[in-house]
This record gives C-alpha cells, structure tokens and sequence, in this order.
C-alpha cells in the first residue's frame, strides 16, 4: 500500500551528526511532497537506527517501540545502520537506503533532492559532505554497513550551506562518518573549507571529527587563517598507545596524535580539542590504559567521550581472545571519566572573567540558555538575557559543573 498526500509522519533518529542530517533532509522531502509533522497519532514513521555500539543498538530498538506506542496505527519504516545489520530482527518495514524512502512511498512522482535547507530545533547545521568509509578498523562495523567511502559534489555543498545561511544558520557544521577522506576529484577538505569560510553571511564553521593522519599542513593552515573558521577540533584518539592502535587498524601512532595537537596551539594557545576513547580494547593491559590517560591529561581536552569496548559482530576485534574482563573495563572507564571531567572543569576555569562572543543556541531548560565559545568551551546564559540563534558577547562570571556561566556584556 503506498500512502497518498496528505499524510502525517513523525520521525527519530539514534546516534551521529550524520544520521542527525539524514533525518532532516527526510523531514525536508516528506513536508515538500505535503505531508505534515505531527509528535502523537501519526500515519507513517521513519526511524533512523544506529549499530556503531550494543548502547546504540538498543537506544535504536527504544526507539522503535516508543514510536510503535505513540502512533499505533502508523506505518513503520526502518532505516539506517541495525536496519541493515539485523532487519529479522526489527519490528516494522526496512528500507535500508534513506535516500529511497520518500521515493518508495510516492513512486509516481517527483522527489525533492535529499538535502536541507534548514535544520530544525538546531542553532548549528550540520552539512554531509562524505558518506561510508575505507578503514576497517577491527572494532568497527560501520564501513561493513555503509560502504565505501564516497564524497558529495562540491557544487552541491555549497549550494546547501548557502541555503542554510540565508535560512538563518550562523554556524556550519562539517560532517560523514570519515570526513577527513572528503575527495571530490581531487578537490579536498581544506579546499572545500576554504570554500565555505569565503561564502557571504557564513559566521562560524566547524569540521565535526577528524583523525590526526587526515590533517596536513594545508589544513592546519586553513583552519588557523580562516576568517570564519572556529578554533576547535574533534581530533578522534581512541588509545594513547600505540601498541593497541595498531591493533585497532588504526592509521596513526600515539606520537602523531600529539604532533597534530602542536601543529595548532604552537599558533593559536586557546585551541580546543575534544576526542573519543575507548576502553577495554582487547589486548589492553594496565600500561596501555596508563598511556591513554597521560596522554589525556597532556593533551587537557575539553571533553572526552568515553566509551567502552562494544563487541560488533563481523568485525576483526571479536575474533580477539584476549578480551579485557567487564569489571576492569567499568574500573578504567569511571578513572578516566573522573580524570578528564576534572580536566575540563580546570580549562573552563582559565576563562573566568574574560569576555568572549557566544553563539547561543536552542535550550529545552526554563532558567538557562545554551551558548558556545568560537572555541567550542560550553556556556550557560540567563535565559532572559538572550534568543537562541544570536552572537552576542558575554562576559564569563564563574564556572559551573558542566559549563562556564556567563552574563550578557554591553
């Protein structure tokens, strides 16, 4: 049965900045063809599921049985990564390629591009760029799921962020899941940052990961000199030793990681970096965790987003026999959480009494309004003190348990 206009929909997503984006421009398709969004009761459903962790695999099925509950007569279609690694087991229809959703449900006629011209609920936009990836690293299963490694047109990009600013987004956000192997003919990530920084009315933009191998002297350069380039980085780590990043498949030594670091904060000293590690990779022995959490304390990110070992199926590191007891892993994961919790409180803290322009963004919180540093350092405003979406400067009176606090500066 295909469904006719009009028709309501509602839509989740699980998981990265991409999927973020791949619902968007969903939304954006769906409302073209007229179809209205509605949160209860609604016809059809899309959710688009997330396989990169067993956390993320659940958070998807939850996801699919809220939907399920809140619009018990709707049309159920699943998407994305679960959908593709184990459909028998979902409960609704799978159509594994987002971009052929709306073109299965209305086969007779004209499809809007999958892009976006807004990005709803969000101050920041998040841009794909690059979709799938050539790594294989042996803890990974994405590459096994989306595929190669491929690059949107550049032609396409720009005309996207373009819309995106006129719709009113100060800042771009960069994203795929390998966005460092962005490669459109030969016309590469720094070129295309170069690009967009130039594009009229663009106020801030961002790369929303990156590994350290990826980044080249061209880079280093084109992100410090950019007029509308942010001076933060999520710079991907994984593990401080270069023994068990080998055996990740990953394509850097711990020494690499920190050079990259250098090559910006010998030129710009407030340089922000965030990162991803994980925990309890097989093999990983007290010397190795040692490693990672000197390097994060060398380092001092601004955040750290921990993980613990997620066993995929498929991948190189399931087959691993020394697998690192659940116990020390939960120890190891809370002592380097607290380590760098710590860390980024006393980052924040140097910054207490400046005055510096925030971004402020959408809040779901009555008393605050979320901001952001050009550097990425997290900031909480008086919610009568501003509207989401402004650059305002704010000077930073204190510093919170998550956040600096600041107060608007006239």
């Amino acid at each position: 049965m295909y469904i006719d206009i009009p028709q309501t929909f509602s839509l989740a997503s699980i998981g990265c900045r991409t999927n973020q984006y791949e619902i968007q421009a969903l939304k954006e398709q769906l409302e073209a063809m007229g179809c209205i969004y509605v949160e209860k009761d609604a016809d059809l459903c899309i959710v688009n599921t997330c396989s990169v962790t067993q956390g993320a695999e659940s958070s998807s099925r939850r996801s699919i049985r809220s939907l399920i509950k809140k619009h018990p007569r709707a049309r159920i279609i699943i998407t994305g990564c679960l959908a593709l690694r184990a459909p028998e087991t979902l409960k609704g229809e799978i159509i594994p390629e987002k971009e052929s959703i709306v073109k299965t449900l209305f086969p007779d006629r004209l499809i809007p591009p999958f892009s976006i011209s807004k990005f709803s609920n969000h101050t920041r936009a998040f841009v794909k760029v690059q979709d799938g990836c050539n790594n294989f690293c042996s803890y990974c299963i994405i590459p096994y799921l989306r595929g190669r490694s491929r690059s949107k047109d550049t032609k396409s990009i720009v005309k996207e962020v373009q819309g995106l600013i006129e719709s009113g987004h100060k800042e771009i956000v960069l994203t795929g899941i390998d966005v460092g192997d962005f490669n459109d003919n030969g016309f590469v990530l720094s070129d295309l940052v170069q690009t967009l920084d130039a594009l009229d009315g663009l106020k801030r933009l961002r790369i929303s990961s990156i590994n350290p191998n990826q980044v080249d002297e061209k880079m280093v350069e084109t992100i410090l000199s950019g007029k509308n380039t942010c001076h933060s980085m999520h710079l991907v780590l994984q593990s401080g030793s270069t023994k068990i990043l080998q055996k990740m498949r990953r394509l850097y030594t711990r020494e690499q990681f920190l050079e990259t670091v250098a090559l910006f904060r010998q030129r710009s000293a407030d340089f922000m970096f965030t990162t991803d590690v994980i925990v309890g990779f097989p093999g990983e022995t007290e010397e190795d965790f040692e490693q990672s959490l000197e390097l994060v304390k060398e380092v001092r990110f601004a955040k750290v987003h921990m993980f613990p070992y997620s066993e995929r199926p498929g991948t190189r590191a399931k087959r691993f026999l020394d697998k690192v007891p659940a116990k020390t892993i939960t120890e190891r994961k809370g002592c380097l959480l607290k380590e760098a919790e710590e860390i980024s409180c006393q980052v924040r803290e140097k910054y207490v009494g400046k005055e510096v322009e925030v971004l402020t963004e959408q809040s779901n919180e009555t008393k605050w309004l979320n901001a952001q540093t050009r550097n990425g350092l997290p900031v909480l405003l008086p919610r009568e003190s501003a509207q989401p979406n402004e650059l305002i400067q704010v000077r930073l009176e204190k510093n919170g348990d998550c956040a600096l606090i600041g107060s608007r500066f006239l």
